[in-house]
């Protein structure tokens, strides 16, 4: 993946301060930032931007650093300039994940945390942010702890949870493809969630798994994996990767020729991936958290127009991530007229984001009780060319996240606030 859907080649630490921009999408009545010695706002990024997840890391990046021009052209955040503060965790070592969330919070002084791709990672900064009380909002680390069984009253999360995408395609799979799935699994978090999440599905509708294999972080060869797969004689293999090691099993197992034996699915999918595969292993059936080309979604042309002319591309469903959670920043702040922790957060809860920010065509909210957003997802299958040379996705159905989303009850949730 590379540096292809990045922003541009980007230090290790990189301290980004970006100015007022004109005609900026209307989304809160303008006031006036205050005297210019005042100090700015600051929004602390912890994410990757190398490894395997840069590709995704740095399309977050984006997304973020448009909301920040839009945030400030409308007034910043309490009459403040926003600024965003960016760190790379690397896409897999949480130790210095951790570093870097406490050096954005205990040195630099950020109002608010955003981070991180990786689930696992995700879950290190927000024991981190916890003790800090810090607002802290997760823009593409999927696991169900995070808000679930380790839920936290300051972490709130923009993308969807691993069992919402589960939910989403499994009965669809059983009945179109067949009842015997072999799982490829990523071993950390956010694959064993996936997984989980697909054999809870699978148990209720009468399936069978018939093997599974966890894989580590970076594989490149999945060649041993994929032959075991073959000798399972599955109706369905279930791959559940994201980044380059999406990109990779996809390719070898078109090597291989499992896809002319086999169907090809799993839950989420990623315009980064698809657009790193060749033609012929733009295949399967998948999940989307969000696409840039939904007919008739108000205000999507103008964020796509935006997008296209930092990026030269259109963005995908990790620079909305990044915008979404950037704005929310400033959302809950000139909601709550406060920059602190426990009145944001409650500002927050039960909010819907607005059409310019929600771009879809329900209005996503942060659920009361978890703190995790109730968005659409976009059920369909991937494709070697459509519409344009970036529409590699045919969204066959969407889907409210509010119906294939667990109760708050049954996440395991038991949130609990400062006294």
């Amino acid at each position: 993946m590379g540096n292809r859907s990045g922003p541009g080649k980007l230090a290790r630490r990189t301290v980004l301060q970006v100015a007022a921009a004109a005609g900026a999408a209307q989304l809160a009545p303008p006031f006036i930032i205050s005297a210019r010695g005042e100090e700015s706002v600051k929004i602390g990024l912890d994410n990757p931007l190398t490894g395997t997840y840069a590709a995704l890391g740095k399309n977050e990046l984006t997304g973020c650093q448009l909301a920040i021009e839009q945030i400030n052209a409308k007034g910043g955040i309490l009459g403040r300039k926003a600024e965003l503060l960016v760190e790379d965790s690397t896409s897999g070592d949480a130790g210095t994940a951790v570093q870097k969330a406490r050096k954005l919070i205990e040195r630099d002084k950020v109002s608010f945390l955003l981070g991180n791709v990786n689930s696992g990672l995700t879950l290190a900064m927000a024991q981190v942010s916890n003790e800090k009380g810090v607002l802290h909002i997760v823009p593409g680390g999927h696991t169900d702890a995070v808000t679930g069984t380790t839920c936290h009253w300051n972490v709130f999360r923009v993308c969807n949870t691993t069992r919402m995408e589960t939910n989403s395609v499994s009965k669809l799979l059983f009945d179109k493809y067949g009842k015997k799935w072999y799982f490829i699994t990523p071993d950390y978090a956010f694959g064993h969630t996936l997984q989980e999440g697909f054999e809870a599905g699978l148990k209720t509708l009468g399936g069978t798994e018939v093997g599974a294999d966890l894989t580590p972080l970076g594989t490149t060869d999945f060649s041993s994996y994929l032959i075991k797969a073959q000798a399972a004689k599955p109706d369905v293999i279930i791959l559940l990767h994201a980044g380059d090691d999406m990109i990779n099993v996809l390719k070898q197992a078109v090597q291989f020729g499992l896809d002319k034996r086999f169907h090809i699915a799993g839950a989420q999918q990623e315009l980064e991936a698809l657009e790193g595969l060749p033609p012929e292993a733009r295949i399967g059936t998948w999940v989307f958290e969000w696409y840039w080309n939904q007919p008739n979604v108000p205000h999507l042309k103008e964020f796509v127009a935006a997008i296209q002319k930092k990026t030269g591309k259109v963005p995908t469903a990790r620079t909305w991530f990044g915008f979404a959670s950037t704005w929310s920043c400033a959302l809950a702040a000139n909601k709550a007229k406060s920059l602190e922790a426990v009145k944001m957060a409650r500002a927050l809860q039960g909010m819907k984001l607005p059409p310019e920010i929600g771009l879809m065509p329900d209005d996503p909210f942060y659920r009361v009780g978890d703190n995790q957003l109730m968005p659409n997802l976009y059920v369909g299958h991937a494709q070697a060319s459509g519409s344009t040379p970036e529409d590699l996705f045919h969204v066959d159905n969407v889907v409210k996240g509010t119906d294939v989303a667990l109760s708050v009850a049954d996440t395991g949730c038991k949130m609990t606030w400062p006294s």
